[in-house]
């Protein structure tokens, strides 16, 4: 096998041909497909009368459009049950898997294919929704695609990609208490900007990274696309052997070592040559929160919100209109800034560790009198085990809403919203104006200890000022 880096490993193996246009035509090991993105494509093959050329490795669920209040059927918005049906059919009609919220298996397309083993190292995953970027945890090369791209693979099996350059961003040392790996992707995207991935895909790497969990790895590729990537991933290693081993789609026994040689074979080498290298030193981070509105307009708790003036003149005017909107004052702390409602969800912070660590700081606490806070498990299996761990009553006692799998309140495509000019601290990935749901409204990124810590004083707080109670 030539020498290289994971991705070019991982696209050599899945290129059938090289296209006319300059572009590779790869082959798809996963298509992940949802409610919202799927009904057009499938309505194009319907016209061409084409099938679904490989149903055995395409996967549905519903997250985007599915109430976490009322589940019961029909759904309440009838737009939202007319999606649901349309999928309910199309699934039926090609012979796909689908975990309908029947299954016990429904949750967030990001969630569910890494925890039932679907996602895998070394293969090619796509779906009709940007943040795909999360399965790269696993060593998987993850992109998010367009309609015409999933009616192509649908029919085909392959998509047409023009391969990308590959930019290693080595996080060194130890994360200091209190930061996690939400706060490392938020200062990624902080330095090098929302446009500086374009072109690349990232290597994530480093003491800090390989320190992670599957889960924190997760959080950290989710958001790559907001930095501009392509893509982003993580090479495999043992953290990643071990979660993924006894999982639904995984194999056992002499299989499953033979699974994990060809993982390993598709690690980057150690003289894999890279375009760009960037080095960041993660025993220097603190809590990261956003003061703007996109998730490269970020500080740490106790820096100072910047200046316009001092930015690139190129960022200056954005980052004027960002803080009018934010009501925010530069040379002021985030630290203290009024909160009306607490998220904790998404395919970026909503699985179970997530949960755990969120459940430590609000145990014996209370959500201020003045927030409205929520709990939106990224899946109905991390329901379950939430609840089993009694994660739901150490929410609910403390004044949370405990509610059901979706994507809820991170695009408010659901009953999930903000409402007027509302800020609400979230552990979601994007904070663009009118993401959640009120043109008016206002977003804030953190992680998920620093959610609940605003939940509980009603402003955005620096959780490590908060002691955790370990018994949750």
């Amino acid at each position: 096998m030539s020498q290289g880096t994971l991705y070019d490993k991982v696209w050599e193996n899945h290129k059938v041909t090289e296209l006319p246009t300059g572009q590779d035509q790869l082959f798809v090991g996963l298509h992940l497909i949802h409610e919202v993105t799927s009904p057009q494509a499938f309505g194009m093959l319907r016209e061409r009368e084409l099938e679904v050329a490989y149903p055995e490795l395409t996967h549905a669920t519903v997250d985007h459009i599915v109430p976490t209040s009322d589940q019961s059927r029909p759904y309440g918005d009838d737009s939202a049950e007319e999606m649901m049906a349309e999928l309910e059919e199309n699934v039926r009609d090609a012979g796909i898997d689908f975990s309908d919220p029947t299954t016990g298996d429904q949750g967030i397309v990001h969630v569910i294919g890494p925890e039932q083993g679907l996602t895998q190292p070394g293969t090619t995953i796509v779906c009709g929704d940007s943040h795909t970027s999360t399965h790269g945890a696993f060593g998987a090369l993850a992109f998010g695609i367009g309609t015409s791209q999933i009616r192509d693979v649908l029919a085909t099996g392959t998509i047409a990609m023009e391969k990308q350059k590959v930019r290693k961003i080595e996080v060194t040392g130890e994360l200091p208490d209190g930061v996690e790996a939400k706060d490392v992707i938020l200062e990624i995207i902080r330095r090098l900007g929302t446009e500086g991935g374009v072109g690349y895909v990232y290597e994530y790497a480093g003491e800090a990274i390989e320190n992670l969990d599957m889960e924190g790895r997760m959080s950290i590729c989710n958001m790559s696309i907001e930095g501009g990537a392509r893509a982003g991933y993580v090479n495999p290693d043992e953290t990643t052997y071990e979660w993924l081993e006894g999982r639904d789609e995984i194999p056992e026994g002499e299989a499953f070592e033979e699974r994990t040689e060809y993982w390993e074979s598709i690690r980057s080498d150690e003289d894999a040559e890279y375009d760009d290298v960037v080095t960041i030193d993660g025993s220097e981070l603190e809590p990261v929160v956003t003061w703007g509105t996109t998730p490269g307009q970020g500080v740490g708790v106790t820096e100072p919100i910047p200046e316009p003036e001092s930015l690139p003149e190129e960022k200056r005017d954005t980052a004027r209109r960002a803080q009018e909107h934010m009501r925010v004052e530069p040379g002021d702390t985030m630290e203290g800034y009024d909160i009306d409602v607490a998220f904790l969800g998404s395919c970026t912070n909503a699985r179970l560790p997530d949960l755990r660590r969120a459940a430590r700081i609000v145990e014996g606490r209370e959500v201020h009198d003045d927030v409205r806070a929520m709990v939106v498990p990224g899946s109905q299996r991390v329901q379950r085990a939430a609840e089993e761990e009694g994660l739901k009553e150490t929410f609910e006692e403390a004044g949370f809403d405990w509610r059901n799998a979706g994507c809820s309140m991170c695009l408010g495509m659901n009953e999930d919203q903000l409402e007027g000019d509302e800020a609400c601290a979230s552990s979601s990935n994007r904070n663009f104006v009118g993401r959640q749901g009120s043109k008016d409204g206002r977003t804030v990124l953190m992680n998920p200890r620093m959610v609940v810590a605003a939940a509980v004083n009603g402003e955005v707080t620096d959780v490590r000022d908060l002691k955790e109670v370990t018994s949750a």
